[in-house]
């Protein structure tokens, strides 16, 4: 209760100042191969109900519907999208990894989301020892620690020295790798620290392409804002909360299509120049109209 993904990716970043190794596990297709006896034995130790745990049976066992329509049969899993299926992932992880985790290796510190999960090491070979039982652990309970994507990862910053194979690793949509900061006095250093992943700016710039905002020109310009902000505003909220300035490409994307917008929809306007001084101005009178202008004067790339 009242932990946010975004406050599972604080803790990691706090953790990884204080412990310089972490174990970046991946689980190997998670949600298709979860043991269905396992997650109904979870259930059944937070409640008795008799019908709790049918409709969860009736859930688990229910046929996959496919793009051409025929059904599929399963005999383990909880397909992602399914509306139960998170509070089912939790519930099996929390006896397969935290309980257990917590049990066999009392000290070591992670955070988990569903089954995105990282733990906080104080040495290399400690970090070894703990993710071989941990690839022992999840065989156990019916899953497989991805080969590839599952590693060590060495938290390098300005103070650290040596190197590893692994300096940076993904989590909950952020990447943490060494990255440049400032102190409060303004001095630079390097840091070991989150901002939005490569994956999540391909995938929201996919979904701004869609838009295709220039061709919307029966809008106004009061149309737009409304129909993109509550997207927009939801990625600052999120990606923005840590290193913010790595969103701020993706800011500037939209507000060009916007002056492509103004450029086709008013002839008049139809110059480059004209359509971003035009921009400029509104967003000067008006500088909450589109979510992404809140941040106008720091992105200034954005102009």
């Amino acid at each position: 209760p009242r932990r946010s993904a975004l406050n599972a990716v604080e803790r990691c970043r706090e953790r990884c100042w204080k412990k310089d190794w972490v174990i970046d596990l991946d689980i190997q297709k998670f949600f298709d191969s979860v043991r269905w006896d396992l997650i109904v034995k979870a259930v059944e130790a937070h409640t008795d109900a008799v019908w709790v745990k049918l409709y969860v049976e009736r859930w688990l066992r229910a046929p996959l519907q496919l793009p051409d329509g025929t059904l599929q049969m399963r005999d383990r899993g909880t397909p992602q999208g399914s509306a139960v299926s998170p509070v089912l992932a939790n519930l099996f992880m929390h006896y397969a990894f935290d309980m257990w985790l917590a049990r066999t290796c009392p000290g070591v510190q992670f955070e988990r989301y569903a089954d995105d999960a990282v733990v906080h090491c104080v040495s290399e070979s400690q970090a070894r020892k703990v993710l071989a039982m941990l690839g022992n652990r999840m065989e156990e309970v019916g899953l497989r620690l991805h080969p590839d994507k599952t590693k060590i990862v060495y938290c390098k910053d300005g103070k650290r020295r040596g190197s590893y194979e692994h300096t940076s690793f993904t989590f909950l949509g952020f990447t943490f790798r060494p990255r440049g900061a400032r102190t409060k006095d303004g001095v630079k250093f390097l840091s070991f620290l989150p901002a939005v992943s490569k994956d999540a700016l391909n995938k929201m710039g996919r979904e701004v392409r869609r838009w295709r905002l220039h061709r919307r020109s029966s809008f106004t310009f009061v149309e737009l804002a409304k129909s993109i902000n509550p997207i927009v505003a939801g990625w600052m909220n999120y990606y923005g909360r840590f290193y913010r300035s790595a969103l701020y490409p993706l800011l500037a994307r939209i507000n060009a299509y916007l002056v492509r917008w103004i450029r086709r929809k008013y002839r008049r306007l139809a110059g480059l120049r004209k359509a971003v001084e035009c921009m400029q101005g509104i967003a000067k009178r008006y500088p909450r109209l589109f979510a992404q202008w809140r941040w106008a004067t720091e992105a200034s790339v954005a102009w």
